[in-house]
């Protein structure tokens, strides 16, 4: 054997798959990339025929163009329960989660990363979620896709901290993006934070005490002195617990919090 992997189809093909790591020890000029590549294009296909994944094409990115921006209740839910954002959402957890303990609230999960993305919307289907959608788009556009007062809850769930971006550009929590989620947010409407960075956390504070915009809770140690602060409400939101924030817990790192609404003038000034 020259060490090349031989090409195979149909029921080969499907051993393959089931089989990659112990296909490259015996091809190791077969990289294990080959199959997540071929995967990932399967995954793409897929989900353009899955009914909870929304792709806009680029045209749907001005401003008010796509034909749920304002309709998602009504077009796309069936209903008019209140809608919540995971932005940043990866295959959605939280989204997921959520969706499982409120039906009668709608959700939907925003990210640009396809692959992460297609195990979400796997598991809605797979589940029958009828409350749960999946946006890909870049999220500096999240707001090319709502109407004013569409929305009522943001989550933004273990975001990238962005240590190097002073100029707030980058970051989720940052003044910039407040300005974005202003023009879809509903009045008192409000913003999640979870996260196990301090940087993100004390950047946030910082955010919210410039903008003055209302905090509502706050804690460095969502499970420690801070578990003892919440309603029952907020605590069974907050039960919810993703992957990585489980990850984060067993190695004894503070899950840190905050809740609060945007500075009403900030809708007045966009």
């Amino acid at each position: 054997m020259d060490g090349k992997m031989p090409q195979v189809n149909g029921r080969q093909g499907e051993w393959r798959r089931q089989n990659s790591t112990a296909i490259c020890e015996r091809f190791p000029t077969f990289a294990l990339s080959d199959l997540m590549g071929k995967n990932k294009l399967a995954h793409f296909a897929e989900m353009k025929v899955l009914r909870c994944a929304i792709e806009p094409e680029k045209e749907e990115y001005i401003p008010g163009r796509h034909s749920l921006s304002g309709n998602w209740g009504k077009d796309f839910f069936g209903n008019d329960n209140p809608i919540t954002l995971e932005l940043g959402c990866g295959k959605g957890e939280y989204a997921i989660a959520l969706a499982r303990k409120y039906p009668d609230r709608n959700f939907i999960g925003v990210d640009v990363k396809g692959a992460r993305l297609w195990r979400g919307c796997k598991t809605v289907e797979e589940e029958g979620l009828p409350n749960v959608a999946f946006l890909r788009i870049r999220i500096e556009f999240v707001h090319h896709f709502f109407h004013p007062g569409e929305v009522e809850h943001i989550w933004l769930t273990f975001s990238d901290p962005q240590p190097k971006d002073k100029k707030e550009t980058k970051r989720l929590s940052g003044k910039h993006f407040l300005r974005r989620y202003a023009k879809f947010l509903a009045p008192g409407g409000r913003v999640h934070l979870k996260t196990d960075s301090s940087f993100l956390y004390h950047a946030t504070h910082e955010t919210i005490a410039k903008g003055e915009h209302c905090l509502l809770f706050d804690t460095a140690d969502l499970y420690g002195e801070g578990l003892e602060r919440l309603d029952a409400d907020r605590r069974d939101l907050l039960q919810v617990k993703t992957f990585y924030e489980q990850k984060f817990l067993a190695q004894n790192k503070p899950i840190h919090y905050l809740c609060f609404t945007l500075n009403d003038r900030l809708n007045k000034n966009i």
